[in-house]
Protein backbone atom coordinates (compact mmCIF):
# COMPACT_ATOMS: atom_id res chain seq x y z
CA UNK A 1 0.00 0.00 0.00
CA UNK A 2 2.82 2.38 0.94
CA UNK A 3 4.80 1.53 -2.22
CA UNK A 4 1.73 2.09 -4.37
CA UNK A 5 1.17 5.48 -2.74
CA UNK A 6 4.81 6.45 -3.40
CA UNK A 7 4.53 5.31 -7.02
CA UNK A 8 1.41 7.41 -7.54
CA UNK A 9 3.15 10.36 -5.93
CA UNK A 10 6.17 9.97 -8.25
CA UNK A 11 3.89 9.74 -11.28
CA UNK A 12 2.11 12.95 -10.28
CA UNK A 13 5.45 14.70 -9.82
CA UNK A 14 6.60 13.54 -13.25
CA UNK A 15 3.37 14.72 -14.91
CA UNK A 16 3.66 18.13 -13.25
CA UNK A 17 7.32 18.37 -14.32
CA UNK A 18 6.41 17.55 -17.94
CA UNK A 19 3.52 20.01 -17.83
CA UNK A 20 5.77 22.80 -16.55
CA UNK A 21 8.26 22.11 -19.33
CA UNK A 22 5.46 22.20 -21.91
CA UNK A 23 4.34 25.62 -20.61
CA UNK A 24 7.96 26.76 -20.62
CA UNK A 25 8.38 25.70 -24.25
CA UNK A 26 5.15 27.45 -25.22
CA UNK A 27 6.39 30.64 -23.53
CA UNK A 28 9.72 30.28 -25.36
CA UNK A 29 7.91 30.14 -28.72
CA UNK A 30 5.70 33.07 -27.79
CA UNK A 31 8.47 35.35 -26.48
CA UNK A 32 11.00 34.38 -29.18
CA UNK A 33 13.87 36.25 -27.52
CA UNK A 34 17.27 35.19 -26.10
CA UNK A 35 16.20 36.21 -22.59
CA UNK A 36 14.02 33.09 -22.49
CA UNK A 37 15.89 30.08 -23.92
CA UNK A 38 14.15 26.82 -24.65
CA UNK A 39 14.12 24.02 -22.06
CA UNK A 40 16.46 21.99 -24.27
CA UNK A 41 19.06 24.79 -24.34
CA UNK A 42 18.95 25.10 -20.56
CA UNK A 43 19.28 21.36 -19.98
CA UNK A 44 22.22 21.31 -22.39
CA UNK A 45 23.80 24.17 -20.41
CA UNK A 46 23.30 22.15 -17.23
CA UNK A 47 25.06 19.20 -18.86
CA UNK A 48 28.00 21.43 -19.78
CA UNK A 49 28.54 22.64 -16.23
CA UNK A 50 31.70 21.26 -14.70
CA UNK A 51 31.23 18.80 -11.86
CA UNK A 52 33.69 20.72 -9.70
CA UNK A 53 31.81 24.00 -10.20
CA UNK A 54 28.50 22.36 -9.35
CA UNK A 55 29.85 20.67 -6.23
CA UNK A 56 31.61 23.85 -5.09
CA UNK A 57 28.62 26.18 -5.50
CA UNK A 58 26.00 23.71 -4.27
CA UNK A 59 28.29 22.69 -1.41
CA UNK A 60 28.68 26.27 -0.18
CA UNK A 61 24.92 26.88 -0.39
CA UNK A 62 24.11 23.64 1.45
CA UNK A 63 26.67 24.41 4.15
CA UNK A 64 25.04 27.79 4.79
CA UNK A 65 21.55 26.30 4.83
CA UNK A 66 22.45 23.45 7.18
CA UNK A 67 24.37 25.74 9.54
CA UNK A 68 21.49 28.22 9.68
CA UNK A 69 18.87 25.53 10.18
CA UNK A 70 20.93 23.80 12.87
CA UNK A 71 21.42 27.03 14.83
CA UNK A 72 17.72 27.87 14.53
CA UNK A 73 16.79 24.38 15.74
CA UNK A 74 19.12 24.47 18.76
CA UNK A 75 18.11 27.96 19.91
CA UNK A 76 14.45 27.69 18.90
CA UNK A 77 14.00 24.29 20.53
CA UNK A 78 15.46 25.45 23.84
CA UNK A 79 13.40 28.65 23.98
CA UNK A 80 10.23 26.97 22.70
CA UNK A 81 10.48 24.15 25.24
CA UNK A 82 11.14 26.64 28.02
CA UNK A 83 8.09 28.71 27.07
CA UNK A 84 5.92 25.64 26.56
CA UNK A 85 6.73 24.01 29.90
CA UNK A 86 7.01 27.11 32.10
CA UNK A 87 4.15 29.60 32.41
CA UNK A 88 6.53 32.10 34.03
CA UNK A 89 9.04 32.02 31.16
CA UNK A 90 6.22 32.09 28.61
CA UNK A 91 4.81 35.23 30.23
CA UNK A 92 8.24 36.84 30.20
CA UNK A 93 9.31 35.92 26.66
CA UNK A 94 5.96 36.00 24.88
CA UNK A 95 5.93 39.81 24.34
CA UNK A 96 9.53 39.70 23.07
CA UNK A 97 8.72 37.01 20.50
CA UNK A 98 5.55 38.70 19.28
CA UNK A 99 7.18 42.12 18.95
CA UNK A 100 10.18 40.81 17.00
CA UNK A 101 8.48 38.10 14.91
CA UNK A 102 6.67 40.49 12.49
CA UNK A 103 9.93 42.30 11.61
CA UNK A 104 10.72 41.39 7.96
CA UNK A 105 13.97 39.48 8.35
CA UNK A 106 15.21 40.19 4.82
CA UNK A 107 15.20 43.89 5.75
CA UNK A 108 17.81 43.08 8.39
CA UNK A 109 20.31 41.91 5.78
CA UNK A 110 22.14 45.29 5.59
CA UNK A 111 22.27 45.41 9.40
CA UNK A 112 23.68 41.87 9.60
CA UNK A 113 26.33 42.73 7.03
CA UNK A 114 27.27 45.93 8.86
CA UNK A 115 27.78 44.09 12.16
CA UNK A 116 29.11 40.74 10.93
CA UNK A 117 30.66 41.59 7.56
CA UNK A 118 30.03 40.10 4.13
CA UNK A 119 31.33 36.64 4.99
CA UNK A 120 29.68 33.44 6.12
CA UNK A 121 28.44 34.69 9.50
CA UNK A 122 25.90 37.17 8.13
CA UNK A 123 24.59 34.65 5.57
CA UNK A 124 24.08 31.91 8.16
CA UNK A 125 22.60 34.40 10.62
CA UNK A 126 19.94 35.50 8.13
CA UNK A 127 18.83 31.92 7.49
CA UNK A 128 18.70 31.29 11.24
CA UNK A 129 16.55 34.38 11.81
CA UNK A 130 14.08 33.30 9.14
CA UNK A 131 13.45 29.99 10.90
CA UNK A 132 14.05 30.88 14.55
CA UNK A 133 10.84 32.62 15.53
CA UNK A 134 8.62 30.18 13.65
CA UNK A 135 10.34 27.29 15.45
CA UNK A 136 9.95 28.98 18.83
CA UNK A 137 6.24 29.62 18.36
CA UNK A 138 5.55 26.19 16.87
CA UNK A 139 7.46 24.31 19.58
CA UNK A 140 5.88 26.34 22.35
CA UNK A 141 2.35 25.76 21.01
CA UNK A 142 3.08 22.09 20.32
CA UNK A 143 4.36 21.49 23.85
CA UNK A 144 1.49 23.43 25.45
CA UNK A 145 -1.00 21.34 23.43
CA UNK A 146 0.23 18.09 25.02
CA UNK A 147 -2.46 17.02 27.53
CA UNK A 148 -1.31 17.05 31.15
CA UNK A 149 -2.80 13.59 31.56
CA UNK A 150 -0.08 12.25 29.26
CA UNK A 151 2.57 13.25 31.79
CA UNK A 152 0.41 11.93 34.66
CA UNK A 153 0.39 8.46 33.11
CA UNK A 154 4.18 8.42 32.96
CA UNK A 155 4.42 9.77 36.51
CA UNK A 156 2.20 6.95 37.76
CA UNK A 157 4.61 4.34 36.41
CA UNK A 158 7.63 6.06 37.94
CA UNK A 159 9.04 7.83 34.86
CA UNK A 160 11.56 10.58 35.51
CA UNK A 161 11.80 14.03 33.94
CA UNK A 162 14.21 12.78 31.27
CA UNK A 163 11.89 9.95 30.23
CA UNK A 164 8.93 12.33 30.05
CA UNK A 165 10.94 14.64 27.84
CA UNK A 166 12.14 11.84 25.55
CA UNK A 167 8.82 10.01 25.17
CA UNK A 168 6.30 12.87 25.27
CA UNK A 169 7.72 16.39 25.01
CA UNK A 170 10.30 15.78 22.27
CA UNK A 171 7.93 13.87 19.91
CA UNK A 172 5.33 16.60 20.35
CA UNK A 173 7.92 19.28 19.60
CA UNK A 174 9.55 17.36 16.73
CA UNK A 175 6.26 17.06 14.89
CA UNK A 176 5.74 20.82 14.71
CA UNK A 177 9.44 21.47 14.06
CA UNK A 178 9.41 19.37 10.89
CA UNK A 179 6.20 21.03 9.71
CA UNK A 180 7.70 24.47 10.37
CA UNK A 181 10.94 23.67 8.54
CA UNK A 182 8.97 22.32 5.59
CA UNK A 183 6.98 25.55 5.34
CA UNK A 184 9.95 27.88 5.96
CA UNK A 185 12.51 26.16 3.77
CA UNK A 186 11.49 28.00 0.61
CA UNK A 187 11.80 31.36 2.36
CA UNK A 188 15.19 30.42 3.79
CA UNK A 189 16.50 29.47 0.34
CA UNK A 190 15.19 32.75 -1.10
CA UNK A 191 17.05 34.67 1.60
CA UNK A 192 20.18 32.63 0.88
CA UNK A 193 20.01 33.74 -2.76
CA UNK A 194 20.08 37.41 -1.72
CA UNK A 195 22.90 36.90 0.77
CA UNK A 196 25.05 35.07 -1.80
CA UNK A 197 24.97 38.03 -4.16
CA UNK A 198 27.33 39.93 -1.87
CA UNK A 199 30.78 39.20 -0.53
CA UNK A 200 31.30 35.73 -1.98
CA UNK A 201 32.57 33.97 -5.06
CA UNK A 202 30.80 30.69 -4.35
CA UNK A 203 27.19 29.63 -3.93
CA UNK A 204 24.21 29.25 -6.22
CA UNK A 205 23.13 32.87 -5.76
CA UNK A 206 26.52 34.08 -6.95
CA UNK A 207 26.50 31.58 -9.83
CA UNK A 208 23.10 32.76 -11.10
CA UNK A 209 23.93 36.47 -10.86
CA UNK A 210 27.33 35.96 -12.48
CA UNK A 211 25.69 34.25 -15.47
CA UNK A 212 23.11 37.06 -15.68
CA UNK A 213 25.82 39.74 -15.73
CA UNK A 214 27.60 37.83 -18.51
CA UNK A 215 24.28 37.64 -20.44
CA UNK A 216 24.65 33.85 -20.47
CA UNK A 217 20.93 33.19 -20.15
CA UNK A 218 20.98 29.40 -20.65
CA UNK A 219 23.53 29.06 -17.83
CA UNK A 220 21.54 31.50 -15.69
CA UNK A 221 18.40 29.38 -16.03
CA UNK A 222 20.49 26.25 -15.49
CA UNK A 223 21.62 27.74 -12.18
CA UNK A 224 18.01 28.53 -11.24
CA UNK A 225 17.00 24.94 -12.01
CA UNK A 226 19.94 23.61 -10.01
CA UNK A 227 19.04 25.86 -7.08
CA UNK A 228 15.44 24.64 -7.31
CA UNK A 229 16.68 21.05 -7.33
CA UNK A 230 18.61 21.70 -4.13
CA UNK A 231 15.43 23.00 -2.49
CA UNK A 232 13.46 20.02 -3.77
CA UNK A 233 16.00 17.56 -2.34
CA UNK A 234 15.95 19.35 1.02
CA UNK A 235 12.15 19.20 1.02
CA UNK A 236 12.32 15.45 0.37
CA UNK A 237 14.84 15.11 3.20
CA UNK A 238 12.38 16.72 5.62
CA UNK A 239 9.69 14.32 4.38
CA UNK A 240 12.08 11.42 4.97
CA UNK A 241 12.75 12.59 8.53
CA UNK A 242 9.02 12.95 9.07
CA UNK A 243 8.45 9.39 7.85
CA UNK A 244 11.33 8.05 9.95
CA UNK A 245 10.53 9.70 13.28
CA UNK A 246 6.81 10.43 13.04
CA UNK A 247 5.50 6.96 12.19
CA UNK A 248 3.03 7.23 15.04
CA UNK A 249 1.13 9.84 13.01
CA UNK A 250 0.67 7.57 9.98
Amino acid sequence: MVNKRRLNHMIRLLLVFLGMNALWYAAYLLVDHPILPSPLEVYQAMGQLGGRDILLNVGYSLMRIFAGVLLALVVGLMIGLLMGRSARWNKLLDPVVYLTYPVPKIALLPVAMLFFGLGETSKILMIMLILLFQIIISVRDGVKAIPASTYDVLTSIGAGAGQKFWHVTLPGALSVILSTIRISLGTAISVLFFTEIYGTEHGMGFFIMDAWLRLDYPQMYAGILLFSLVGFVLFLLVDLLDYRFMKWRK
